[in-house]
């Protein structure tokens, strides 16, 4: 962006003029990858503003932390903005804009305020407004009945009272286990959810380590930046996902330029059926790492939509002597989960993509939230026949999608028969205790009339009526 900067004040451009000029430039791209790169726009807007106040000698905008306890509504906050936020003065925010995986809902969750996002009638709630904010349902309620809100402030309290004195391990009321994983990124990631009571790694996003990279990074180097993630969870299971590039992610050594729909594109294990040799080489540098570390990965292929694909990626693990598994985010894997078992050790069902898959709707789009959220029953339809092909196999089945960082939802998971969690960090504690309140008999019973709804606020209600 600097380069293209320069480009238009070397052509006459004024430097506020080229500033604005390179932002559109980058934010056109970025709005035509769509999904997560699509909601990246705001932080690029936020950088303009800034280096154009600086530029005027003006005040960098921002948005002012309030003199007393507030809910903050906004169009839209920019990552630095929301980072500032003091957590003590601003107990909940709601946006209209965003999603899920935005930056200020992601820092949000980081500080612990509740967030709300894709809010469409904000603009009808005054400033003064009293407003009861559920960030674990994502619903905003302007005026509502004192003691029905205050009855739901108590029940919160009372939960995160039980959240924080959490600890492990990940079982049910009456003992079942199921494991609680935690989402990683890098080494730095891999030893703060150490210092969680997550029971190891269920998901490690390797391709978000070389965003930044130009060219592909070598074997050694590969390894070097994988050996600290299982070195952060030496005794504990630690599953590695190839590179998941293209789409949202793209990485420049890895992506299909040009592609008139990159998130039903070359993307994910598409990339390496291009160029086999970027595959076997991520796999050696995994398998350089695990005998550096003494350790034991799991790995598993993205993308991954034939029974072809999943034997070639069984053959390919195996071959490093490593345990391969596949991810289960397009429908037509789902419907073939139980022949996919008899080529690959285990599953992991990525919800977030298989929700935008199954429900034809952009994940990021906030138009399209009440498509994307994961209690759509048709959605966990699919999930519970995928979690009982792996229990007619005797092979685990995890979820490693937004979905398994809704302490309610993965009650109903385990139920359907999913063998491990996996959410971010900051989620494990709550999704451990709440597992721990109900017994696997509960689980299994919220499951048949979660799958009669016929909406997720529907299918929300049906499990809290079994589960509390």
């Amino acid at each position: 962006m600097r380069a293209a900067v320069e480009k238009e004040i070397n052509s006459g451009t004024d430097p506020v003029h080229a500033v604005m000029a390179a932002t559109e430039q980058f934010a056109t791209m970025f709005k035509q990858l769509g999904g997560l790169m699509a909601e990246r726009v705001t932080d690029l807007l936020d950088i303009q503003d800034r280096v154009i106040a600086q530029l005027r000698g003006l005040p960098e905008p921002g948005v002012p932390n309030p003199e007393q306890p507030s809910v903050l509504l906004a169009e839209d906050l920019a990552p630095v903005d929301t980072a500032g936020l003091d957590p003590a003065k601003v107990l909940a925010i709601a946006t209209r804009l965003g999603g899920p995986t935005s930056h200020t809902a992601i820092i949000a969750r980081q500080l612990g305020i509740p967030c709300v996002v894709a809010v469409h009638d904000l603009d009808s709630v005054e400033a003064g407004t009293q407003v009861l904010v559920d960030g674990e349902c994502g619903e905003i309620v302007p005026g509502p009945d004192p003691q029905s809100a205050q009855q739901r402030v108590d029940a919160a309290k009372a939960q995160l009272a039980a959240v924080a004195s959490w600890s492990g391990p990940g079982q049910t009321k009456d003992g079942h286990r199921v494991d609680i994983l935690a989402n990683v990124q890098d080494g730095p990631g891999a030893r703060a959810a150490a210092e969680t009571p997550a029971e190891g790694v269920g998901l490690f996003r390797t391709e978000l380590c070389f965003l930044n990279s130009a060219t592909e990074p070598g074997v050694r180097e590969q390894a070097d930046i994988y050996a600290e993630v299982l070195a952060a969870f030496p005794d504990s299971k630690v599953v590695v996902r190839t590179l998941d590039a293209g789409s949202d992610k793209p990485l420049a050594f890895a992506t299909m330029p040009d592609e008139h729909n990159p998130a039903l594109g070359v993307r994910g294990l598409r990339i390496s059926l291009e160029d086999t040799g970027l595959l076997d080489r991520q796999l050696d540098a995994i398998a350089k790492a695990a005998e550096q570390t003494g350790t034991s990965p799991w790995v598993m292929a993205p993308m991954v939509a034939t029974l072809d694909e999943a034997k070639l990626v069984g053959e390919s693990v195996r071959s490093h002597g490593l345990k391969p598994g596949v991810m289960i985010e397009v429908p037509a894997a789902a419907l073939h989960a139980e022949r996919m078992l008899d080529v690959v050790d285990f599953l992991s069902i990525g919800t977030n993509d298989l929700t935008q898959y199954v429900m034809a709707a952009d994940r990021m789009s906030a138009e399209l939230a009440h498509l994307s959220d994961p209690w759509q029953p048709a959605l966990l339809s699919l999930v519970a026949y995928v979690a009982e092909a792996g229990q007619h196999k005797g092979k685990p089945v995890g979820v490693c999608g937004e979905a398994a960082a809704d302490p309610l939802l993965a009650c109903v998971l385990v139920g359907m028969g999913v063998t491990s969690l996996s959410c971010a960090a900051a989620a494990v504690r709550s999704v451990g205790a709440k597992l721990g309140m109900v017994t696997l008999q509960q689980c299994q019973q919220a499951v048949r009339p979660v799958l009669d709804t016929d909406s997720p606020a529907a299918a929300r209600a049906a499990a809290r009526a079994i589960l509390g």
